[in-house]
């Protein structure tokens, strides 16, 4: 195939001038602004669209097996291509858990056939249940890339430490959902002015800090790697900062909900259940930390925590309802408008946090944009008008605080695995 009229933007490098790119059996062939159509060569003219390495989203929720009613691997690689992505990271809240190598592999199998690449990350414990560590290394040798009882934090402190010990000999992160539990819980929101006006129960941010401070002296006393998870007070930033000014092997994630909504959605949407999330929305002073922490690289990771929930979970009152929103086909356009549109970040930091840092984190190799490589390639734009309602949707389910508003930015189309991705607006 022939790829026309892409701009080509990289980690490092943006070239405003349109060039072609030939793809023949799955590699890139030739990069050129002169290239012409061979022979049987498909072609498809993007018109000035932006080109990148594939991006990648470390952190979503697939739900199979156990729970295909809110999601399939399928479904999810679906939405995945939607949003742009041409690999994800799947947590291990399936039932059962992933916490076997037989899961493991069983995931990686049943995403063969999607254009998506999928990367299973396993237990820290067996059966999720904090008490005892899983099969780590044999998980490893499976396809597992990392470790996280996501969901529910790895709270015994004895166990993550072994974790760490154990996960920096196989060279792999333990991700931790940073939750206090005894201070976090029943919470429904975040604890603030905004939950005491609606007389809510609140989770406050110090039950994500005290967590992310156990675990960053945990990783500089044992010189394992923590990924923190969903990233969302800036009182966490500043922590994360610190302890990389110090060298501690600590780095984390933010989702675009966490740097562009806020707890007052609460009130605005009169308790819409689509605003739920753990962590919760938190205030205007920290989704502006979050900015600031990526725009001075402390936050290293963009990602959605794709969250999906079938429609009879999350059509009942807010307080009974299940944490968690869909986000891999919105993520790219709030990015864009949050992001990029006002200045904060420039498109190849956006694509070092969306593409290069998450595989490097979970020690996977980046693409490249070079003759030669596999094409694993991400088309994009930064201008287009779309709507995303329902039928644009591509998860099984449609739990999004983001429906039927107006987006500006789109993913238009993904090439990986030999296979052209076309995202058409329905």
């Amino acid at each position: 195939m022939l790829l026309k009229n892409l701009r080509i933007v990289t980690s490092t490098t943006l070239n405003d001038q349109t060039q072609n790119i030939r793809i023949t059996d799955g590699l890139i062939a030739e990069i050129g602004s002169e290239l012409s159509a061979q022979d049987g060569e498909q072609v498809h003219d993007f018109q000035g669209a932006y080109v990148s390495p594939g991006w990648m989203d470390m952190h979503v929720h697939l739900r199979e097996p156990g729970y295909e009613h809110k999601e399939t691997i399928v479904h999810g690689c679906a939405a995945a291509a939607f949003g742009g992505f041409t690999a994800v990271a799947c947590m291990p809240n399936t039932n059962p858990p992933i916490h076997t190598r037989d899961v493991v592999e069983y995931i990686i199998s049943k995403a063969k056939e999607t254009p998506v690449d999928v990367h299973p990350i396993g237990c820290v414990t067996k059966h999720r249940k904090g008490e005892s560590i899983a099969e780590m290394a044999d998980m490893k040798k499976g396809g597992a890339v990392a470790f996280s009882d996501d969901g529910d934090p790895v709270y015994d402190a004895q166990v993550m430490r072994i974790a760490l010990e154990y996960s920096s000999m196989l060279d792999a992160p333990i991700i931790n959902h940073e939750e206090d539990v005894s201070l976090s819980r029943p919470g429904h929101m975040n604890e603030g002015a905004v939950s005491t006006r609606l007389g809510v129960d609140g989770t406050p941010g110090i039950a994500e800090e005290v967590m992310i401070a156990r675990d960053i002296l945990l990783a500089e006393y044992t010189g394992g790697h923590v990924h923190v998870a969903h990233i969302s007070t800036a009182e966490g930033v500043d922590l994360v900062r610190k302890a990389k000014a110090k060298g501690i092997p600590v780095t984390t994630e933010v989702c675009p909900h966490h740097f562009h909504l806020t707890d007052e959605e609460v009130e605005k949407t009169n308790f819409s259940t689509n605003v739920k999330m753990h962590p919760p929305l938190r205030t205007q002073h920290d989704v502006d930390a979050m900015i600031e922490g990526l725009k001075d690289g402390t936050i290293d990771v963009i990602c959605t925590d794709h969250a999906p929930h079938a429609i009879e979970e999350k059509e009942v009152e807010f307080n009974y309802a299940p944490n968690g929103i869909i986000g891999l086909e919105t993520a790219w356009a709030i990015t864009n408008e949050q992001l990029f549109a006002p200045g904060h970040l420039s498109l190849p930091s956006l694509i070092d946090k969306l593409c290069d840092q998450p595989r490097r984190i979970l020690r996977l190799e980046v693409p490249q944009i070079a003759p030669g490589s596999l094409a694993n390639l991400t088309i994009f734009n930064t201008d287009e008008q779309w709507v995303f309602d329902d039928k644009n949707v591509r998860s099984k389910s449609h739990n999004s605080p983001y429906l039927n508003r107006n987006m500006t930015g789109r993913a238009v189309a993904i090439v990986n695995k030999g296979q052209l991705h076309l995202n058409t607006l329905k």
